[in-house]
């Protein structure tokens, strides 16, 4: 997608497929929309005249062979107040514009997003945020389809704001969190037939051969096994599927700066093992890996965008399934950091790979942790679709990633990590238990990782709720991408 930002007071003179025009509450015209119907005959006000368009959020009227402009048409698009607008109502007047767009099959238009406003946000913010949405408009899942679906015709989109570097640099960033969100999709929406591990780590290598300053390394069962990864390969014990740890490390600052480091759950197929899951809706556990696709389609955006900041990324790979082989309820096995666990449920295995992949990552003394899972259903009956579950042991760095997920729209909630919900993951037999009972479930899976990352400034994401929708619509959303983005973009070193 080809963003322009170009101030202009001509909009008549625009040659574009399409004019984007906001029309405010009441039919009240926009500065650029009573231009235009003053070169129009009037055309626009009488149309408003008889009803056709009020102006609230969502509504649209498409205008074609208008007289005295040079556009083929004009898209009129209902904007409330224009100004101070709420964020969720950008992000309706947003997704709106587009899908009409599209519908059009315009190639080109241009927006005159200059007269919107959103409350407490600069017009850079509204750039980056149409760029984001632009380039999730775009995307189409063809991969295992025999008849393509066509992709959108829109190519171009001109923005009538003051062209400035930052309003590139808002552009530039928007495109690239769009395309690393897409990256994040395409991978979710993969069969577990094509996106097994050894699939996972050749997309990362192929990201590594495409940056100097990226270097990827993948770490064998052979080598886990030597390193004590129990807890690990006690998951992918009934796949003939091998594990594959993938570990990405970007150097944009300084050797001497310590990494920020983001972990990523990759069970490219979730049956739940001998704990065997319901028949119903199993295809989607595909999406079981979307925490290492979030973090793939983030290292797809820093890469674009090269910031100064040290990062490293791993991913946990493996399939989980049952056979003769695999993990039994009851089996103890023995993490990388030396607690022994018993498995009482082998579906609660993506907590078991994240333990061994959390403890490996303390070798690179990381100024900050996240790992990123669709962990539990439990998160998805608390928070639903709309929230990421974020759990941290230190407030402050919850602060933080929950300003980055306003900041950027894609928003989580700071879940409470209390010491009263420990005892529920006491065993009998072992150090601790995998699972914690029914009650709380999001929150025992948390208290198991804290056991793993108490000298760390760590947070969990559990992402089960926004990863991927069901139903018709069914497929990834690329979701926490644009957090995960917008955090490390703010680490970057300015000097």
């Amino acid at each position: 997608m080809s963003l322009v930002i170009k101030a202009s007071s001509e909009i008549q003179q625009q040659n574009s497929e399409c004019l984007v025009v906001p029309v405010m509450t009441g039919g009240k015209l926009s500065p650029t929309a009573q231009q235009l119907d003053q070169v129009c005959g009037n055309a626009i006000s009488s149309l408003i005249k008889r009803g056709d368009i009020t102006g609230n959020i969502g509504e649209t009227l498409a205008l074609h062979h208008l007289t005295g402009i040079k556009a083929q048409r004009v898209l009129l698009i209902g904007s409330a107040k224009g100004k101070d607008l709420s964020k969720a109502d950008f992000s309706k007047w947003t997704k709106t514009l587009l899908e009409q767009l599209t519908a059009l099959k315009v190639k080109d238009a241009y927006i005159a997003i200059k007269e919107l406003s959103v409350a407490d946000q600069t017009t850079h913010w509204l750039i980056e945020q149409l760029a984001i949405e632009a380039e999730l408009n775009r995307y189409q899942y063809n991969t295992t389809v025999s008849k393509p679906n066509p992709a959108p015709a829109l190519k171009k989109l001109t923005l009538d704001s003051q062209a400035n570097k930052a309003a590139r640099l808002a552009a530039e960033r928007g495109q690239a969190i769009g395309e690393g969100m897409n990256a994040a999709r395409e991978l979710g929406n993969l069969p577990g037939n094509i996106c097994t591990p050894s699939y996972l780590a050749k997309q990362a290598k192929a990201l590594g051969r495409k940056n100097p300053k990226l270097t990827v390394s993948i770490v064998e069962e052979k080598k886990m096994r030597e390193l004590g990864m129990g807890a690990l390969l006690s998951v992918t014990a009934g796949t003939d599927q091998a594990a594959k740890l993938i570990v990405m490390e970007y150097k944009g600052a300084a050797k001497t700066k310590r990494p920020h480091v983001l972990v990523g759950k990759g069970v490219t197929f979730d049956s739940g093992g001998i704990s065997l899951k319901p028949g119903a809706r199993m295809d989607e556990m595909k999406y079981d890996m979307c925490g290492a696709a979030s973090v793939l389609g983030t290292m797809t955006t820093l890469m674009q965008l090269q910031p100064k900041v040290n990062i490293v990324a791993i991913i946990g790979a493996v399939e989980n399934m049952p056979s003769g082989n695999a993990t039994k309820p009851g089996d103890v096995v023995t993490s990388m950091s030396g607690q022994t666990i018993e498995v009482l449920n082998t579906d609660a295995e993506g907590r078991l790979v994240l333990c061994d992949a959390l403890t490996y990552a303390e070798r690179f003394k990381p100024q900050s942790l996240i790992d990123i899972a669709t962990l539990t259903g439990a998160c998805v009956v608390a928070l639903g679709s709309h929230a990421t579950g974020l759990y941290s042991n230190q407030d402050d760095f919850a602060e933080e990633l929950l300003a980055a997920g306003e900041t950027i729209g894609d928003r989580a909630w700071h879940m409470p990590l209390w010491d009263e919900y420990q005892p529920q993951l006491n065993s009998n037999f072992a150090d601790i238990g995998n699972i914690g009972g029914p009650e709380g479930g999001s929150i025992t899976a948390a208290c198991f990782l804290s056991r793993f990352t108490k000298k760390q400034r760590w947070a969990h994401m559990d992402i089960a709720g926004t990863a991927w929708k069901s139903g018709t619509s069914k497929g990834a959303t690329g979701r926490p991408v644009a957090l995960l983005s917008q955090y490390l973009l703010s680490k970057s070193d300015k000097k």
